[in-house]
């Protein structure tokens, strides 16, 4: 199955999504991390305020298979969560890509984007 990529979005080699707007970051998981972690049951997420690190994890998604850490794609301030995944993280599972997003970060530099890669380099990894 073809994965929806888009080209705007950032990605992590540990399968996050980084979406840019000015200096605030939301973050999700990708439509192929969803389908290899099977049927997700529980995410826990950062407190708005905390302080994340760039590779560093930020939080846990469990699924019927594995838990996985989530790892940050920038460093900032948690600004947002996405409450709603604490009643029903099986949002993750249908739509992991919008309505699953997971946090919102203040980043502190746009520096780190550098880091990232792009939907041309994260479909060489995800369609090997």
């Amino acid at each position: 199955m073809p994965f929806h990529i888009p080209e705007e979005l950032y990605y992590t080699k540990e399968h996050e999504w980084a979406q840019v707007d000015e200096n605030i970051v939301t973050v999700g998981i990708t439509e192929f991390a969803q389908e290899q972690l099977g049927e997700i049951v529980y995410v826990e997420l950062p407190e708005e305020g905390q302080k994340v690190t760039q590779g560093q994890t930020f939080g846990v998604i469990e699924s019927v298979k594995a838990a996985s850490d989530l790892y940050s794609p920038v460093s900032g301030t948690v600004i947002e969560i996405n409450t709603g995944l604490n009643d029903d993280p099986s949002v993750l599972n249908d739509d992991p890509m919008n309505e699953g997003w997971l946090i919102r970060i203040e980043m502190d530099t746009e520096k780190e984007l550098a880091n990232l890669m792009r939907a041309p380099d994260y479909k060489k990894i995800v369609q090997a």
